[in-house]
């Protein structure tokens, strides 16, 4: 048995170009010529690699989930949950207007464009989108327990709230808006976050 010839191209090049198309035509606009002509390789090599063009998508959506949106871990990592938010939604603004992508979110605008024949790829896309939403409400469900939000407060309420001005955004962006006008929302966004007696003693 003689060994397969050995791909002449780079993956990961290959699927950061294949997100980039994605992002900017939408995933059923996107035609397989479309992808092979920005990605310099040939269908049979396309369909080796990936599969097919919903596999291709698959692996644009966790390259951007590593990628452009991998903030969203780090936001986690923050202190407070002030800082949670201030992290996720400043980086979100420099993310949403980043010179080297197309503007906005590419799983927000990637939910829309899918079609109605990939019902199941729109469901996955939402899944993996609401995904950061419930790693925001567990960051914030310990930052209550921690005292360092009120009370009264409803950590899937706020998770909820940050992330949909999150996404507001990235439709913002896609229609224009700069990071100087995301910045003011993100600004205005803060000035209302809730903060507990005891941080405001402790600050």
């Amino acid at each position: 048995m003689t060994a397969g010839r050995p791909r002449s191209f780079d993956i990961d090049k290959a699927v950061d170009i294949a997100m980039n198309v994605f992002w900017r035509k939408g995933y059923a606009a996107t035609s397989m010529a479309d992808l092979t002509k920005a990605m310099g390789i040939n269908a049979p090599s396309l369909y080796a690699a990936f599969g097919n063009k919903e596999g291709l998508f698959r692996r644009a959506m966790d390259r951007y989930a590593e990628g452009p949106a991998g903030f969203m871990v780090v936001s986690m990592q923050q202190p407070t949950a002030l800082d949670v938010v201030t992290h996720m939604l400043r980086a979100a603004a420099a993310s949403h207007t980043d010179p080297h992508f197309p503007a906005g979110c590419f799983m927000v605008q990637s939910e829309s464009t899918v079609g109605d024949k990939s019902e199941k790829l729109r469901r996955d896309i939402i899944k993996q989108r609401n995904g950061g939403e419930a790693l925001l409400r567990k960051r914030l469900e310990q930052a209550k327990a921690d005292g360092d939000l009120p009370a009264q407060m409803d950590p899937t309420e706020l998770a909820r709230y940050a992330v949909t001005v999150m996404y507001g955004m990235a439709i913002q962006a896609a229609n224009g808006a700069s990071r100087k006008d995301l910045d003011q929302i993100v600004n205005f966004t803060l000035k209302n976050w809730p903060t507990s007696a005891k941080r405001k003693i402790n600050s």
